[in-house]
């Protein structure tokens, strides 16, 4: 386990600054929550820790983020979206080994070893959906749809994990289930979850943030007790919960 440390990170599309000299250390083995408003460039600092920003003609990039061991993270990362970005043509199996075959020879893109057919197997179990294996997209739930974009994360084995609001189209309590395994199976792994919910960020988070301004600035942490998965049961959670979501309602209305 190591920290991911952003230092001095700055982006502009068209000399539009997003965000300006911004700091951030994601805590080895922990999961980061940023909470913010639409379009305050939550996305984009995700991206721009994966380094996709500067694919842009119009951004102007600069900072850095480095491991703790000052390696840079191209290789370390795996990415969870919003949405599940699932092919419809593949079947689920096909879908959690994606990344193998995207890495293979053009050649063999066709054939999965032995040794990463069984690892996907057993993701698949892990998550519930071992009797799904050949299913295809279409005929699978919300849920299902997303325990496989988990799964083919899960697949890439990276230390890093960057989640961009990957719950926030499912039901509550298929929301509920899908955190709880989360946790699990990212067990160990630096993890920076972007989140609409403040529920949410307080149930999953070891710290809390809130990206606001313009350009975005980061508010201090907020580092609620005990281990992830917090219950809803947890009366200090509730009450942190509504105090985080006057904090985020008076800062919202005095930008």
């Amino acid at each position: 386990m190591f920290d991911v440390i952003i230092k001095d990170a700055s982006l502009s599309y068209d000399k539009k600054p997003v965000f300006e000299g911004l700091n951030l250390t994601l805590k080895g083995g922990q999961w980061t929550c940023l909470l913010g408003g639409s379009g305050v460039g939550k996305t984009s600092l995700l991206r721009f820790i994966a380094g996709l920003n500067a694919s842009s003609r119009d951004a102007s990039v600069s900072g850095t983020a480095l491991c703790q061991d000052g390696v840079e993270l191209n290789q370390r990362i795996a990415w969870m979206a919003q949405q599940d970005l699932l092919l419809p043509w593949f079947s689920v199996l096909d879908n959690v080994t994606l990344g193998q075959r995207l890495r293979s020879s053009v050649f063999r893109r066709q054939k999965i070893s032995p040794e990463h057919l069984k690892k996907a197997k057993d993701i698949l179990s892990r998550v519930g959906l071992s009797d799904k294996e050949q299913e295809l997209p279409q005929n699978l739930s919300g849920g299902q749809r997303q325990r496989v974009a988990l799964a083919r994360t899960l697949m890439e084995n990276r230390p890093v994990v960057l989640m961009d609001e990957p719950f926030g189209a499912l039901d509550a309590i298929t929301r509920l289930n899908l955190q709880d395994l989360a946790c699990e199976l990212l067990h160990n792994r630096t993890v920076l979850l972007i989140t609409h919910d403040p529920l949410e960020a307080l149930r999953l988070g070891h710290q809390v943030y809130h990206l606001q301004g313009h350009p975005a600035r980061l508010t201090d942490p907020i580092i609620p007790p005990e281990a992830i998965p917090r219950s809803l049961d947890d009366s200090q959670l509730m009450s942190l919960h509504g105090q985080l979501l006057e904090r985020l309602r008076h800062e919202e209305a005095a930008l």
